[in-house]
């Protein structure tokens, strides 16, 4: 977790919100009430048709100005199929799950643009800080009611935003920077990493809130004990591995990792599940006409999903609307019942009316694909790092009994936790982090930092085509990456991390400028190697004149941004600046 600006025990309220790719929601706690009960939190049940959720679909409905928030969630879904039901849609802007354009994204630009349900085009930071904008004020205006005769001024709300722990830097730049568009002070806003809030949150549950393991309980844990957090989510699956130290703070023991592997990977195969029926073009087509049945049919597969468990028998019923079959006739000239016959699926579907009822065999088998991956990727981590006690299961998809059991089956000898409403779980923590932000001491570094830098040329070391004569008539190579923090590497958060002395290229020089790159690169060569990325620089006056002028360089790392300074050792005067991530080279 990256913690910056006044900190959570300075306010009166902690306010999280949780901008998930499926769901998001929000949630807070007084102070006098996290100090009677850190797991007491309040937050939103939202509801949808007969559907009833602790979070609201991410979906976003703007108006065709491009500029300003209609509605979100649920109102968003049934307002957008209204529009297109009346054929009006047209010029509005709809986007849901999109907050998966952040995943793995390096070179990322402020100006980036996302595509919405009819591939309109808007700045992604239009519709994240609308999203997050819309969050902040539906929290506030619950949280007023709760205090007599006023309201809560902006110095007594410290916010929390969650973000994936797989993000790179740059995404969870491009979040933070959203959330300051959508009127949240930079200097009380801090971030949040999802599996560290879920563990910090399961840390304060008693025996009665957990549906696992009943003999394993978290906050039972000694210092030493280790345990792997499984967070999986809607889009994304957030896996880092943590171990209690004294004084019941925690340290990551393995870089986070995961992937796409998240709950709408089984919605996805529902989907090609029709596909495979009907073809794309009418899966295609079919939203754009019949927004409103589209929305209801993956509302009903959702409802279903939930309780699809390893002795799931027979058949499992979904509804098919009636547009559906006739637009199927329609585009293809067969109705949905001969496409069927024709398909693999002939004997293990039945189709009637607006009902299918499908083999819960193939059901289960649109769970295989994510539950594979996921589970071999644990199996992975679980060999790189030994001792681990337990697997805790957080987020949405964690609540799916399918994965549940397989997570058990195939880790026999673990401690399985679940939680209580496990897809609040980085929700509540986030608020937990908010009010002990400083739960989390050490951290494992997912890049290789470091700055350009000047060598004398050396035979052997150097490739000779990368050599030069400078002014002073010294061999030099440029543009070497002097490394200062590895991949792999444990860092204590919120310390300078590797100084450096590095000395003038030239004797004439009055300043210098120091570029700072990143890389997954172990042992990088050069900063113009592939992979390698420029994220900040600094412009430092270095008084004097000899080649002998030195000047400090370090890192920190644990704060809201990562930040690089330089330190003259003439004078002890020192420059910062914090790492940009976006925009970069």
């Amino acid at each position: 977790m990256e913690v910056g600006g006044a900190k959570g025990s300075d306010a009166i309220v902690v306010a999280a919100i949780d901008f998930g790719t499926t769901y998001s929601g929000w949630a807070f706690s007084f102070k006098h009430e996290f100090e009677q009960d850190p797991t007491k939190v309040s937050s939103k049940n939202w509801a949808g048709s007969q559907l009833v959720s602790q979070k609201g679909p991410t979906c976003v409905l703007i108006k065709p100005d491009g500029r300003t928030l209609h509605s979100f969630a649920y109102d968003a879904e049934s307002k957008y199929a209204e529009l297109s039901g009346e054929e009006k849609h047209t010029d509005w802007y709809y986007f849901r799950r999109f907050k998966m354009m952040l995943f793995d994204k390096i070179g990322m630009h402020r100006d980036i643009k996302i595509s919405d349900a009819t591939d309109k085009k808007l700045p992604a930071k239009t519709v994240f800080s609308l999203s997050i904008k819309y969050l902040k004020d539906d929290l506030l205006r619950m949280s007023d009611q709760q205090i007599a005769g006023g309201s809560l001024r902006p110095e007594e709300i410290h916010w929390v935003l969650t973000v994936p722990a797989i993000w790179n830097d740059a995404a969870k730049q491009f979040m933070r920077e959203a959330a300051e568009e959508a009127g949240i002070p930079g200097n009380r806003l801090s971030i949040a990493l999802e599996p560290e809030a879920a563990s910090l949150y399961c840390r304060h549950l008693p025996v009665e809130k957990h549906v696992g393991d009943q003999a394993c309980v978290m906050s039972k844990f000694k210092p030493g004990a280790r345990y792997l957090v499984l967070d999986a989510g809607g889009g994304t699956v957030d896996i880092t591995v943590h171990e209690v130290t004294e004084g019941g703070y925690l340290k990551e023991l393995h870089k986070a990792s995961g992937g796409a592997w998240g709950g709408t990977k089984v919605d996805d195969n529902f989907k090609q599940f029709l596909v495979n029926i009907v073809g794309a073009r009418v899966m295609e087509q079919f939203p754009r006409e019949n927004m409103e049945d589209f929305i209801e049919m993956f509302r009903d597969f959702e409802i279903k999903k939930r309780d699809i468990g390893p002795a799931k028998e027979g058949k499992v019923t979904f509804k098919l609307p009636v547009a559906f079959t006739e637009m199927v006739l329609e585009e293809t000239g067969l109705s949905f019942g001969a496409h069927l016959k024709k398909s693999p699926y002939a004997n293990k579907v039945l189709h009637k009316g607006d009902k299918i009822r499908i083999d819960a065999a193939v059901v289960k088998g649109m769970f295989r694909g994510p539950v594979d991956s996921l589970t071999d990727h644990v199996a992975g981590l679980l060999r790189d790092v030994t001792g681990c006690a337990a697997i805790v299961m957080v987020g949405g998809f964690s609540e799916s009994p399918l994965l549940q059991d397989t997570v058990r089956r195939k880790f026999p000898g673990m401690k399985i936790i679940v939680p209580q409403e496990a897809g609040l779980a980085v929700l509540k923590g986030a608020v937990i982090f908010g009010h002990r932000p400083k739960v989390i001491t050490e951290r494992v570094s997912k890049w290789t930092y470091g700055i350009a830098c000047t060598q004398t040329y050396t035979v052997g070391n150097h490739p000779a085509s990368r050599k030069y004569v400078n002014v002073d008539g010294v061999e030099k190579v440029d543009d070497i990456f002097s490394v200062h923090v590895k991949v792999g590497q444990h860092l204590k958060l919120e310390e300078q991390q590797s100084c450096k002395t590095y000395q003038m290229a030239s004797a004439d020089l009055d300043s210098v400028t120091v570029f700072f790159y990143i890389t997954k690169d172990c042992d990088p060569k050069f900063v113009d190697d592939p992979g390698c990325h420029k994220v900040g620089r600094l412009d430092v006056k270095v008084p004097g004149y000899g080649a002998e002028r030195q000047v400090t360089v370090s890192m920190a790392f644990g704060k809201t941004e990562t930040e690089g300074s330089a330190m003259v050792a003439a004078t002890g005067e020192v420059v910062k600046t914090k790492l940009d991530f976006l925009d970069i080279d």
